[in-house]
């Protein structure tokens, strides 16, 4: 079965936009913090050194040493898991691939529920942020682009041309 050329699937085109930024963060920010490198002023790795701002003033719980559970879980899935797959996703999504599909639903109901628990942990915590408006609007993005991601490949062939 053909698949509509990506430029006629303006949703594919916002996901690849979103987990091409979400893989570069994973492996940039989440890997090095789930194997233990600190976020700090002068964290041996540069990006961290930039996550520091964020943590001091939206996200406390990120500079405990060591990681709280939680936190070095959600970065480990997100670094380790859901960043290398989220390469074989955004192929996928370019070139319209109906094998995807499964994946791309258990990869959304995987991140749906790590995006649960890094919530309640952050937000009910002992370190909850400041300013939670702040935090979410930085942060629900990986709750719902996932949902998003589940509602696009519900379909059995969600590159398929539809019926005029």
């Amino acid at each position: 079965m053909s698949s509509l050329p990506l430029r006629r699937r303006p949703l594919d085109i916002l996901l690849i936009a979103f987990y091409s930024i979400s893989v570069l963060y994973g492996l940039l920010f989440s890997l090095p913090e789930a194997l233990g490198v600190p976020v700090s002023a002068d964290s041996p790795w540069p990006p961290l050194r930039l996550l520091y701002a964020w943590a001091v003033s939206e996200e406390p719980t990120h500079l405990l040493q060591p990681l709280p559970i939680f936190l070095r879980s959600a970065t480990a899935i997100d670094g380790l898991a859901h960043s290398p797959f989220l390469v074989v996703l955004i192929f996928a999504l370019i070139a319209g691939k109906n094998w995807i599909r499964l994946w791309a639903i258990l990869f959304a109901g995987s991140s749906i529920t790590n995006m649960y628990y890094y919530f309640m942990h952050t937000l009910l915590g002992e370190h909850p942020p400041p300013n939670t408006a702040y935090y979410l609007a930085f942060n629900l993005p990986w709750l719902l682009m996932p949902m998003l991601l589940a509602w696009r490949m519900w379909k059995p062939h969600p590159f398929a041309p539809h019926p005029d």
